[in-house]
């Protein structure tokens, strides 16, 4: 996977992980970060009994619907909300639907909290899942994932995690990764990938939870709540991320079989923040969620 907005390629699957303890050790510089409690707050809980979107500023509004950096990707053209645009809610579920327009271009939809002048609504450290149920067919490409809370005039060292990308031809997993960004030092761009199995369909046909848990010691991915990916946490995460949730299309492969319309269906998206925690570092976040 590549950064949103840059070129896209074939996903390289890993080996999938369906299980793990998390046992990273305490970096230094983080030392003098010493908050005791684990205790989780709610930052953003978007349930979707109401849509809150403008088209590129934040203003009033919850979610954008562009990257902020202008760096729209995919094969469907990201479209502005409107009563024609890709974004309903009904019964507190928001579907982002790709259709075909009458000139038979692809338009979809994506939502960022956050604009290009670093606004917007993150945490650093803490707990981030949406429940998501995926559109079946070839060529689709939903995503939920996180980037980091800057300007976008900020283009060295900016963090992304892609809790879950889903490539509609492969029906039985999908893809975590972490990517560190540098636009002027492209040397220093690094990221790492991760296949995640899932039962032949599944995601099509119900819905899960996708979520990652950000500490000093480690980035955790979960899948329903079970963990399935760590990495170590880059020294590059030094400020909050926000969340995105798109339906693309392509991501480097073909279309021409993708379903049209084709709806991507989400339930919610909670994000919630903590401090840094104790030296050894705090229990998986699903454990402790606020209930």
């Amino acid at each position: 996977m590549t950064e949103k907005g840059h070129a896209t390629k074939r996903p390289t699957w890993a080996v999938t992980i369906v299980a793990l303890t998390v046992g990273i050790s305490f970096g230094s510089a983080f030392a003098a970060e010493q908050p005791a409690s684990c205790e989780l707050h709610p930052v953003l809980l978007e349930d979707f009994n109401e849509l809150s979107v403008s088209a590129t500023r934040l203003g009033a509004a919850r979610w954008t619907a562009h990257t902020p950096w202008s760096g729209d990707f995919g094969d469907a053209a990201f479209a502005n909300p409107g009563p024609r645009g890709p974004f309903k809610v009904e019964d507190g579920v928001l579907t982002i639907t790709a259709s075909k327009d009458r000139n038979g271009k692809w338009t979809s939809g994506l939502l960022a909290a956050a604009d290009a002048s670093g606004a917007g609504t993150g945490t650093r450290y803490g707990y981030s899942e949406a429940r998501m149920k995926m559109p079946p067919g070839p060529g689709t490409w939903p995503a939920f994932w996180l980037a980091a809370l800057k300007p976008a005039t900020v283009t060295e060292g900016n963090v992304e995690l892609d809790v879950i990308e889903y490539y509609g031809q492969f029906t039985s997993a999908y893809q975590a990764a972490t990517h560190i960004w540098y636009k002027q030092q492209p040397q220093k761009t690094r990221g790492e990938g991760q296949k995640v199995t899932v039962p032949n369909d599944a995601l099509v046909q119900d819905f899960h939870t996708f979520g990652v848990d950000i500490s000093p010691q480690a980035i955790v991915f979960f899948f329903d709540r079970t963990p399935v990916w760590s990495q170590p946490t880059p020294p590059e995460l030094d400020g909050p991320l926000y969340p995105l949730v798109n339906l693309a299309l392509g991501g480097g492969w073909p279309i021409d079989q993708t379903p049209n319309p084709s709806t991507l269906l989400v339930d919610y998206v909670h994000v919630y923040g903590r401090g840094p925690g104790p030296a050894e570092g705090c229990p998986p976040a699903p454990e402790v969620l606020p209930r």
